[in-house]
């Protein structure tokens, strides 16, 4: 398990990751709102811990960016906010657990394992076609046994056409799913994530481009 403690006072911060490490359980340490949407940003956390009260973006912001991101990480607060309307709003932020201060050790653990257990049994299915699989939990793809590095937007796409299970998808619906809904509708930027994604797959090509119509994952060579 990997975990993100957000948390302003560095001795409590290092504390709990030293003892979180004796229980096997890695984290990683924000001491403001900065740098934890950064650590979100380029790394996958199973559980991420919030103060609420921190330099920066609040924990408050921090986890309606989560609950925003679409990732599903469990938010536990971890929080001096310890008045039942503190916990009503941190519940409706989007928390899954809330714990305040002063806490025991072990009681953290505890929680942390209750929602790493609760995680695992609403893990998305690992899907396959075509010698591919896509594993969107772990965000890992394999093709013929042999692992795929894709951007987050390649895998994104790639997630799309493979639930598809070779129906074709059009254009318009990856760009709807797989960008943000500022995204150009006339940009070329499908096209652009088709063609990387295809080359990191490798040959035999795996997406067929539909000429009008849109691509779907297919085990012959494209032409498109």
């Amino acid at each position: 398990m990997r975990v993100l403690i957000v948390e302003d006072e560095p001795y409590m911060a290092e504390a709990i990751r030293d003892g979180l490490r004796l229980e096997a359980i890695a984290a990683d340490i924000a001491g403001d709102g900065d740098t934890a949407l950064r650590l979100l940003r380029f790394n996958e956390y199973d559980i991420a811990v919030l103060d609420r009260d921190i330099p920066g973006p609040t924990g408050d912001e921090i986890a309606r960016r989560i609950v925003a991101s679409g990732t599903g990480t469990p938010i536990l607060m971890l929080t001096a906010a310890d008045r039942l309307d503190d916990k009503t709003t941190g519940f409706g932020l989007g928390a899954d657990d809330y714990l305040t201060k002063p806490f025991d050790l072990q009681e953290l653990v505890l929680r942390l394992r209750a929602l790493d257990r609760r995680r695992a049994h609403n893990r998305p299915p690992v899907r396959e076609i075509a010698g591919l699989r896509l594993d969107p939990f772990r965000r890992e793809v394999y093709r013929d046994g042999r692992y795929v590095a894709l951007t987050r937007k390649q895998f994104a796409v790639l997630e799309v056409l493979v639930a598809a299970e070779g129906g074709v998808v059009g254009a318009e619906e990856l760009l709807a799913r797989a960008w943000d809904e500022n995204a150009d509708p006339f940009t070329n930027a499908v096209r652009i994530t088709v063609s990387g994604l295809r080359k990191r797959l490798g040959e035999p090509w795996l997406i067929a481009t539909v000429p009008g119509v849109g691509y779907r994952v297919d085990n012959g060579e494209d032409g498109g």
